[in-house]
């Protein structure tokens, strides 16, 4: 069976979501943050990168977003995740998912976790990166707002595993900083994305372990 490791308020409900929405048998184990899971032994050996999310598998540990929601796609063909028959169409999702992963994300993380970049003890530096926070995360999305959100989903008509994922980061905007206001295309599929049930499920049963 799968089981997701993950912590809550991070990327990794994207992949939660995705296995919900594949209907999927899975068992989550949760990794605390505060309490330093990520890099404790017992969970290096599980995902050396000290990172969540990490899915184990029969076959061995996924680790990194846009791959494992491709793999969850690809297991479960019935949920129709992504569009395996078309190759040109199933690239544009996987580059829309790379974006989001290398950039937008990355954008975020320079709010919280500025230490990856410079000396923890630089303040200085790490104040400049939080500073720019706001205005670099809404450069990213208002490229997906204007161009990238084909609507009503990222790739049209059709639901993919590109519409978790870009919920699970829309989720952070305010306190980013960003004026989303300025996004109503992204707010309006945040909104339409939090009325599904499998949406519902994930953020629920995130909600009741993190409690």
């Amino acid at each position: 069976m799968l089981n997701l490791f993950y912590a809550a308020h991070t990327c990794a409900l994207a992949s939660h979501i995705a296995l919900e929405d594949a209907g999927a048998s899975y068992t989550t184990t949760r990794i605390s943050f505060s309490g330093n899971d990520q890099r404790k032994p017992d969970y290096l050996a599980i995902n050396p990168k000290g990172r969540v999310p990490a899915l184990v598998t029969d076959r061995g540990v996924l680790t990194e977003t846009p791959a494992m929601l491709a793999f969850i796609a690809q297991s479960f063909p019935r949920a129709r995740l992504a569009p395996f028959d078309d190759a040109f169409a199933f690239a544009q999702v996987q580059a829309f998912n790379s974006y989001l992963c290398s950039t937008v994300h990355v954008s975020h993380a320079h709010r919280m976790r500025g230490y990856r970049w410079v000396d923890a003890g630089n303040a200085e530096a790490i104040a400049a990166m939080q500073r720019q926070v706001p205005q670099s995360v809404y450069e990213g999305f208002a490229l997906i707002e204007q161009g990238m959100l084909a609507g009503p989903w990222v790739m049209g008509e059709t639901y993919t595993i590109c519409d978790p994922y870009l919920f699970t980061l829309a989720q952070w905007l305010e306190a980013d900083g960003v004026d989303i206001a300025r996004l109503p295309r992204v707010i309006d599929h945040r909104r339409r994305m939090g009325e599904r049930p499998a949406v519902q499920r994930a953020l629920a049963a995130e909600l009741a372990r993190a409690g």
